[in-house]
């Protein structure tokens, strides 16, 4: 009996950690005007929340790693924007912390790769069905404009010039929404 509660007890200790929620704070208010970027990742529900307070181009982005779909909330456009996790190009749930804990220590100094970008066209018909993306794009999305993005490559860009909002995410990925037509 008594080897049970030791060994439950060790069991919560190791496994509390895990299943744990946290935050990093990148508090990055750097001079290329992208704002304060803070991240919160819940290991419960495999889902990690990027907020970027930057006035009226603030933009909120969640991963749902459960789901494998990711959306950004871009404020200034009263809307959201979803799309699949390229899991080639987005650091895995896993990974997250150590890479952000990583590049805040290095800094944003010279000779560091530059982060890695996808991009993405934006269709501009509406979703009528949140469900299909999961439980917590749901919840930051209902009620307000959401349209569905694929990704494209560079190639294809040309295409676009000019008309791409990119959103820099901790300095380790860039993502381009581009043809981005939404409601204001």
């Amino acid at each position: 009996m008594k080897f049970t509660i030791v060994f439950a007890g060790l069991v919560g200790i190791f496994l509390t950690p895990a299943l744990a929620n946290y935050n990093i704070d990148v508090n990055d208010n750097n001079s290329g005007g992208s704002g304060q970027q803070s991240v919160s990742v819940n290991n419960e529900h495999n889902v990690v929340n990027v907020d970027n307070n930057n006035g009226w181009n603030s933009w909120n982005s969640l991963w749902d790693y459960k789901s494998g779909f990711a959306v950004t909330r871009l404020f200034n456009k009263k809307s959201c924007i979803v799309h699949k996790m390229n899991k080639g190009v987005m650091p895995s749930f896993q990974a997250l912390d150590t890479l952000v804990k990583e590049k805040k220590l290095q800094g944003k100094g010279l000779g560091e790769p530059p982060p890695k970008s996808l991009i993405y066209t934006v269709n501009p018909d509406k979703v009528n069905n949140l469900d299909q993306f999961g439980k917590s794009i749901v919840a930051m999305c209902k009620g307000i404009p959401t349209y569905m993005a694929e990704e494209i490559q560079e190639a294809s860009l040309i295409l676009y010039i000019g008309k791409c909002l990119s959103i820099d995410i901790l300095w380790i990925l860039n993502i381009s929404f581009c043809g981005v037509t939404v409601e204001n």
